[in-house]
């Protein structure tokens, strides 16, 4: 069938029809969260590290939902099923609901739930095995990066001056210190040791990031320091990467238009980006 959305529980198969009230709270003020799941071989990747972490962002908002984890778990899989697509990202929002516009929480709201399936577009994944180019921009995101919220305007700033720039990815500095890419998490590999900024408000902690962390370098033996470090050391890394779950572990070549290291994909990336497509297989096995 091709994209579909689904909204509160309800499978729609035309995404340009209208149905969200004027006055839905995450329409006028960003006010909800949202996650996207990758699917791979028809098989979602990592669903149960982006409920988990939906509910957080769920609370964190002090949004209450009627819907349960295996509720959602089961509006994927109608999605998967019914639009057909075997790799596809599942784009999940849920915003607080519709009341009359007011800055408060409104007492009775009842928040919405609307979903869309969609092929993972072929330009995110092109870059894993040549390697992308990224700039450097001042992050202006709010606060609470950790929580996976609508607003976005900064991400989108970043985003759009890594288009104009002709580049994959723009990563965003804060104080001095690198936080994250606009969509994705950074890392950078110096004498073989995997650098990133430490989980806090100012960073997502990402699925693949964490995929990355707690199983990939483990496994291949690589030390992981979770410490701040500015643009200099990031330029000046013998290797970088971006972790994101439609983008996989995605090699960074080039950096403000200066090579990273020699300006290939290094062996330590190259170890992370086969660890990862071989999790992949395991977990979403074709056929």
């Amino acid at each position: 069938m091709g994209p579909i959305g689904l909204i509160d529980g309800r499978i729609v198969a035309d995404l340009s029809e209208k149905l969200v009230e004027m006055e839905d709270r995450g329409y006028q003020f960003g006010d909800g969260v949202y996650e996207v799941t990758p699917v791979f071989n028809g098989r979602c990747f990592g669903l149960q590290r982006h409920m988990e972490r939906l509910f957080r962002s769920l609370r964190e908002m002090r949004i209450t939902v009627g819907y349960s984890a295996e509720d959602l778990y089961g509006y994927h899989e109608r999605l998967i099923q019914e639009s057909g697509i075997v790799d596809a990202g599942i784009y999940l929002q849920i915003t607080r609901g519709f009341a009359p516009r007011n800055h408060n929480f409104p007492d009775n709201a009842a928040p919405r739930l609307t979903m869309t399936v969609r092929p993972i577009p072929p330009s995110l994944l092109q870059y894993i095995e040549t390697g992308a180019e990224a700039i450097v921009v001042p992050d202006l995101r709010w606060l609470r990066c950790d929580i996976k919220s609508l607003n976005l305007l900064g991400n989108v700033f970043a985003k759009e001056q890594a288009k104009e720039a002709g580049v994959f990815e723009a990563i965003q500095v804060r104080d001095g210190a690198v936080t994250e890419g606009s969509s994705t998490n950074f890392f950078a590999v110096k004498d073989g040791v995997l650098r990133t900024h430490p989980l806090s408000n100012l960073i997502l902690q990402g699925v693949t990031r964490t995929i990355v962390v707690d199983e990939l370098a483990p496994k291949l033996g690589l030390k992981v320091v979770e410490e701040p470090f500015g643009v200099d050391f990031a330029t000046n890394a013998d290797e970088a990467f971006v972790t994101g779950s439609l983008c996989n572990v995605t090699p960074i070549t080039g950096l403000d238009g200066r090579p990273v290291g020699d300006g290939r994909i290094g062996p330590v990336t190259r170890q992370l980006v086969e660890a990862f497509t071989a999790l992949v297989g395991q977990a979403c096995p074709k056929g």
